[in-house]
């Protein structure tokens, strides 16, 4: 079961030139009243930053208030501050997303999210699929959204964002990823140092809000705890490059360590992997067996981990020549 979604209003960014008082007129000369509630008035009076060929694919299960309160705030803020497309896909027993999440993020935006939306990719996309299984496969839903992707016809997405959805970049880390892709300087990019650059985040509902709008990332360094970053959280990637690459191996299933083996495998196959030296955003959150070492495939995940660091550039295109689950994103 799927559901496309589109945003509304549009991609009308474009900057207040004159000032009346109660309201702001824009390029086209059309009054826009001074509601800083109004996503409208807010994206003319701060434009949103261009990211329209790049698509931010979040694969989601919302098992816990803390995750509820993730998944809205790091929408949002993409939402509010990029002029991009959005793709969420989430898979459980029951559509918490579209349920909860969505009429949040409208809310608090002052937004409506119309579902369903309209053929092709709209600037927001939902996806739900009903599984009853515990395990939230990653990687297996990635690799579907990558090749939905790479079908589309009516957006340019040359740059794809593996996104985790607990996670906030500062703004200028997400226009140097975009830029050194589509500037041909890298094929990866990590927003993010090696190294003690992660900030553990715990907020609540009421931070979440003040630091979406007032973007004062204080708000955040005086809720969070230094600790080391290393290669998950978020990857822009060119999108040739991702699918040539091999997608994500959907061996490793629910936790650890396919962040490694993204790493090591792109680094390894001769591809432009680069980094940007600034901090991550990770907001916590309750740890379950998809998001923790209690991962009751930690053992096969670790068996195809040591095999593939093994491997050098020609091991590593056969194995993947010869994986077939990704037979099925090639032949569609």
């Amino acid at each position: 079961m799927t559901n496309s979604g589109r945003l509304i209003p549009g991609d009308k960014s474009a900057g207040a030139v004159k000032n009346h008082g109660s309201y702001i007129r824009d390029e086209k000369w059309n009054q826009v009243y001074k509601n800083p509630f109004d996503f409208e008035y807010r994206a003319r009076v701060n434009p949103r930053v261009d990211l329209t060929q790049a698509t931010f694919i979040i694969p989601v299960r919302i098992e816990s208030e803390d995750r509820l309160r993730n998944v809205v705030t790091a929408i949002s803020f993409l939402i509010e501050n990029f002029n991009t497309n959005i793709f969420v896909k989430e898979v459980d027993t029951v559509s918490h997303f579209q349920n909860r999440a969505l009429p949040k993020i409208g809310k608090l935006l002052g937004i409506k999210l119309d579902v369903p939306g309209t053929k092709g990719l709209p600037r927001f996309r939902f996806a739900f699929e009903h599984s009853d299984d515990p395990l939230f496969h990653r990687q297996k839903i990635l690799n579907e959204m990558i090749s939905t992707l790479n079908r589309e016809t009516t957006v340019t997405s040359n740059v794809i964002v593996n996104y985790d959805a607990d996670v906030v970049l500062p703004l200028e880390s997400y226009t140097l990823s975009y830029k050194g892709i589509l500037d041909g300087v890298f094929d990866v990019v990590y927003p993010y140092g090696q190294g003690e650059y992660q900030r553990k985040v715990t907020v609540n509902n009421d931070q979440c809000r003040k630091f979406i709008f007032k973007k004062d990332y204080s708000i955040l360094d005086n809720n969070s705890e230094v600790s080391t970053s290393d290669f998950g959280w978020a990857q822009f990637f060119r999108k040739k490059t991702y699918i040539e690459g091999g997608m994500e191996n959907e061996n490793f299933k629910a936790y650890a360590p396919e962040d490694k083996e993204r790493f090591y495998r792109f680094n390894t196959l001769g591809y432009r992997v680069g980094r940007i030296d600034n901090v991550v955003y990770h907001l916590e959150h309750a740890r379950g067996e998809n998001s923790w070492f209690t991962n009751p495939h930690m053992e096969s995940n670790m068996g195809e981990w040591n095999k593939i660091q093994q491997m050098n550039k020609e091991q590593l295109l056969q194995y993947y020549s010869e994986q077939q689950y990704l037979e099925k994103y090639v032949s569609d």
